[in-house]
């Protein structure tokens, strides 16, 4: 009788949680075969039968296990069962069609045997010196296949994932949080470990697929924006919590199985601080917050920023967007948004008043033939610009599309580096979050931003009478060194001819006196 001890995971990590038996209790199992999942505080893994022989459990799933904990005994000497005979040699075909368990144990691949190899910070612009580890992906001791992402990094500008550069087991050498110069190594691979090849696991276990289903279903059935263990995953889906109720404590916003059992033991509590109460937390700043800060301060102290005013009624975009919604979406697999009608206005009024699209460079300005506009959007992480590159070329439905990929790649944290920089002009739009009106700080180097705020039904006066219309106050902040008050005053209220006459969105002027050539 051999003893399975918890192993060791990490230096920092005493003990662990036993998520889950993959055999059960006098199951025969193959050595190496996988016979339970372990989970510290970091990763999950896997647990290993260290010989052939009847499996003795000793853990319960869900128990905290020390390090050198026993968790199950193999009795070696123990003959395999009749219905076993064929599973046990490793290249006996039979034993992938009638037991499906134990298929994927001898699919290996051979080391890539280069010995130990460093993974270090790439290389991720000129002017980027370092980068913050924000999240490891795998644990230490994993093994990791190639090319597998390990971990995500974060420089001041976006966020991007580092690859494993060769099959092997991982060695973790940097924490969460860390802020590591270029070249620093982040971690190591040993290549002489072999790898079990990915691809045959599935088809192995096509079949026996409908065994764990209960267990995964219950998992898949978290969101997948929430973070969670796979022990408190369990136990949200097991007593159907809402996670929304559940104080997240793990790094990076990860919901661990105490956080659940608080949410049970306390009851319709909303999470978060309690009131009236002096507590206080610290938190380290993130490179893009960092670097959002710096360039809003260096905005301020480095141009003449003034802000111009000025409202726009929207009945007839609003209209137009009413009208041709559903026809829009059907064909072109898109919603109408107001984004479109103000790139494309900012687009003609940035052609007729060139300042507005140039910025200063030394003793120089350098001024623009096309219009890369720059979508301002809040991330998790901070405020980001991904930009509309030659927005002046693209149609309506092409623009939208382009906003809705920039936004959705925004939130998700996928932006690169080429999708951020460059643009002539930026467009903010803080009406979405409620903001009537406001005074938007330049996006340097660029001379000037459109502000565009919550739509609001007014009175007002139309041919001296009182309506009500849909309105929307306009802000246009610029650099006075560049843009004088005549140009920043008429390019708003070019923006504001254009958005209360959309047939001007077509040529830029009225399309009769288009076709009368007048």
């Amino acid at each position: 009788m051999i003893d399975i001890k918890v192993p060791t995971v990490g230096e920092s990590i005493s003990e662990v949680t036993l998520v889950k038996w993959l055999k059960k209790d006098g199951d025969y199992v193959q050595r190496d075969e996988v016979i339970a999942e372990l989970e510290s505080e970091k990763a999950t893994f896997e647990l290993n039968a260290e010989q052939a022989g009847i499996l003795k459990t000793v853990g319960k799933e869900g128990d905290n296990l020390a390090i050198g904990d026993v968790v199950a005994q193999i009795d070696e000497t123990a003959a395999a069962p009749a219905g076993n005979a064929p599973a046990q040699p490793a290249a006996a075909p039979a034993a992938a069609t009638t037991d499906a368990a134990p298929a994927p144990a001898p699919t290996t691949a051979a080391a890539a045997g280069k010995g130990i190899i460093e993974i270090k910070v790439p290389t991720v612009g000129e002017s980027i010196s370092e980068v913050t580890l924000v999240k490891w992906l795998k644990g230490d001791g994993d093994l990791v296949q190639r090319d597998e992402v390990l971990a995500e990094l974060e420089s001041e500008k976006a966020t991007f994932e580092l690859n494993a550069e060769l099959p092997g087991k991982l060695s973790i050498r940097a924490k969460e949080g860390d802020t590591l110069g270029i070249g620093d190594v982040v971690a190591t691979i040993d290549s002489d470990v072999a790898v079990s090849a990915a691809a045959p696991a599935p088809q192995a276990q096509k079949e026996p697929a409908a065994q764990p289903a209960p267990s995964a279903q219950a998992v898949t059935a978290i969101p997948n924006d929430v973070k969670t263990t796979p022990v408190a995953a369990a136990i949200i889906a097991d007593k159907k919590v809402d996670p929304k109720s559940i104080q997240p404590s793990g790094p990076g916003g990860k919901i661990l199985k105490d956080d659940v059992l608080e949410a049970l033991a306390n009851p319709g509590t909303k999470p978060g601080s309690t009131l009236f109460t002096r507590d206080e937390r610290r938190e380290k700043m993130s490179n893009l917050r960092r670097t959002v800060s710096r360039r809003l301060v260096e905005a301020k102290n480095t141009t003449a920023m003034l802000t111009t005013f000025n409202e726009v009624d929207m009945s007839r975009v609003m209209a137009l967007r009413t009208q041709y919604k559903d026809k829009f979406k059907e064909k072109h697999g898109v919603g109408l948004g107001f984004m479109s009608f103000f790139t494309k206005a900012a687009c003609f009024a940035l052609q007729e008043w060139p300042a507005v699209n140039a910025y200063i460079d030394g003793d120089s300005i350098v001024y623009h033939d096309y219009c890369d506009i720059s979508i301002a959007v809040s991330a998790p992480k901070g405020l980001v610009v991904p930009v509309i590159r030659n927005a002046e070329s693209l149609s309506m439905a092409e623009i939208e599309k382009k906003v809705i990929e920039l936004a959705g790649k925004a939130k998700d944290n996928k932006l690169t580096m080429e999708e951020m920089q460059g643009g002539t002009f930026t467009i903010t739009n803080g009406g979405v979050f409620g903001s009537m009106m406001s005074t938007p700080i330049i996006n340097i180097p660029q001379s000037a931003i459109l502000g565009m705020h919550k739509i609001e039904e007014r009175p007002v006066v139309v041919d001296k009478q009182i309506v009500i219309r849909p309105m929307m106050y306009l802000a246009l902040s610029y650099d006075h060194r560049i843009i004088d008050g005549r140009e920043s005053v008429s390019f708003l209220v070019r923006i504001k001819e254009l958005l209360e006459n959309p047939e001007l969105l077509l040529f830029g002027k009225d399309p009769v006196k288009t076709l009368l050539q007048l």
